[in-house]
């Protein structure tokens, strides 16, 4: 399937975001972890939410997760403190990304894990049982879901956890936000030292938990505004909270350096606030920016810097290679279909120094099975009239009503064969 998007003259509209599903896949685990008693509401209607949620309800012995590294790697830590025999496997994607550090820090603890394929890479039959805990260590450059799951099974064993973070540490915003959920459902955990992370043998608690909107969607609308260029637009983000503990709500500051402003709002049920969103002008003419601790923003503001004319050096992109794709080349190989030369360094930084080259006539983005690519060029409607995109389904992942949301604003999407 093919999209072809037309942009509106002009953007003025409230957009109910979807929940978050880095908060809604925690909340899950732990939720199950506590016994599963309490219920949760506002959960991501995400295809990674989706899988958790069918895997945690029906149990069965095979589980796909499909295409969902969160859930891979969190109910990897799950089973293996779970009793019962699973055996976890995904898409051909997801049996190329590496899962090794997880398997065997695991395995320090106790866990019964094996690998079904390839060493290093699932499927993985799991036999859980109940682990003791103690001390381990693992680099703390490795993707931080490698972490959260090990911290979130903490409480329940019989020890605790002592984890040991190695090296320069990525994405802590993410640790950070696991810490708080693990405390919200009454359990203890701590950062003891600038590397190390103390869980307490200190059960869950089954407690009612409301789960807020998701910033990493929010992201995408800042890059609108900004690639627009146009002061009378202005976008209504409902369901944000202003002191969110979600590392990318370092959106709104970046979106600010590109010139959209951003003023919360007390919603009606005093639950959460609204941010509205509005165009100063005066973008930044060169940004540097380390994304080590929100990589996911990367693909939305190399767009939205490039179109801009917004020259720019974002490092901290190492994480990008084993996302859903490689999130380094993709850009690079997209990019220049629009007429744009960003370059790497060392697979860790992207660069882009106003170089350009001849962009296609008649661009059509690919977007590699990978949902934030398919919405961070989605904008550049805005910039050059229209866009055209391969396989759009893929927003189902993290955001499922983006284009509807699109169409809401006043785009023009439709389906080309």
């Amino acid at each position: 399937m093919r999209y072809l998007i037309k942009a509106p003259a002009l953007i003025d509209t409230t957009i109910d975001l979807p929940a978050s599903k880095s908060i809604s896949n925690r909340a899950l685990i732990i939720n199950a972890l506590a016994g599963g008693g309490e219920r949760l509401t506002n959960l991501s209607d995400c295809d990674d939410t989706g899988v958790t949620i069918r895997a945690l309800r029906d149990n069965p012995d095979v589980v796909d997760i499909k295409a969902a590294g969160t859930a891979m790697r969190f109910l990897t830590a799950y089973y293996a403190v779970t009793p019962g025999e699973h055996v976890i496997t995904g898409t051909e994607r997801m049996k190329q990304r590496p899962i090794k550090i997880l398997v065997d820090a695991l395995r320090q603890l106790g866990a019964d894990i094996s690998y079904e394929g390839e060493e290093g890479f699932p499927p993985l039959r799991i036999r859980g049982r109940k682990l003791e805990g103690g001390h381990i260590e693992i680099p703390g450059n490795v993707s931080s879901q490698y972490i959260s799951a090990l911290l979130m099974i903490g409480p329940v064993l019989s020890k605790g956890l002592q984890l040991h973070l190695t090296g320069e540490i990525i994405s802590r915003p993410y640790i950070d936000l696991t810490l708080w959920i693990i405390a919200r459902f009454g359990a203890e955990a701590e950062w003891t030292d600038i590397d190390t992370v103390e869980v307490s043998n200190t059960p869950y608690l089954p407690v009612p938990h409301t789960v807020e909107s998701d910033w990493s969607a929010a992201s995408y609308w800042y890059e609108m505004l900004a690639v627009s260029g146009k002061t009378g637009n202005h976008v209504t983000l409902t369901g944000l909270r202003n002191n969110s503990r979600q590392g990318d709500s370092i959106a709104r500051y970046i979106g600010s350096l590109l010139g959209v402003k951003t003023h919360f709002e007390e919603s009606k049920d005093d639950r959460h606030s609204n941010a509205l969103l509005g165009y100063r002008g005066n973008p930044m003419h060169d940004l540097e920016y380390d994304f080590i601790s929100s990589p996911d923003l990367a693909q939305t503001f190399v767009v939205a810097c490039a179109a801009t004319g917004t020259r720019f050096r974002f490092t901290g992109l190492q994480s990008l290679k084993i996302k859903e794709t490689d999130r380094i080349e993709a850009l690079k190989c997209e990019m220049a279909k629009l007429g744009y030369v960003i370059k790497d360094v060392n697979g860790e930084e992207l660069v882009w120094n106003g170089e350009r080259c001849e962009a296609d006539s008649c661009p059509v983005i690919d977007t590699y099975q990978d949902h934030r690519m398919a919405m961070a060029f989605a904008p550049m409607a805005l910039k050059l009239g229209e866009i055209r995109i391969n396989d759009p389904e893929v927003v189902s992942k993290s955001y499922p009503h983006f284009w509807d949301d699109l169409r809401k604003a006043g785009f023009t999407i439709t389906e080309e064969e």
